[in-house]
């Protein structure tokens, strides 16, 4: 059995955890912090890439049906 999604994305989860994280600590040289920024940024990436190959396939869609 799958788990349910749930209502958040996993980047708004993971914004949430880098504001608590650099908010209760000053130093920003923690490696859990900094692990968590790298995974932040690694589903950003995904997320911009995804968006843009979406816009391009429709792009070629809507020159085909012209």
């Amino acid at each position: 059995m799958a788990k349910k999604p749930t209502g958040e994305s996993d980047e708004v989860r993971l914004k949430k955890k880098v504001a608590a994280r650099t908010k209760e600590e000053s130093g920003s040289g923690d490696s859990a912090v900094r692990s968590l920024r790298k995974r932040l940024k690694r589903v950003q990436r995904k997320r911009r890439a995804l968006s843009l190959r979406k816009k391009h396939a429709a792009g070629k869609q809507v020159e085909a049906k012209s």
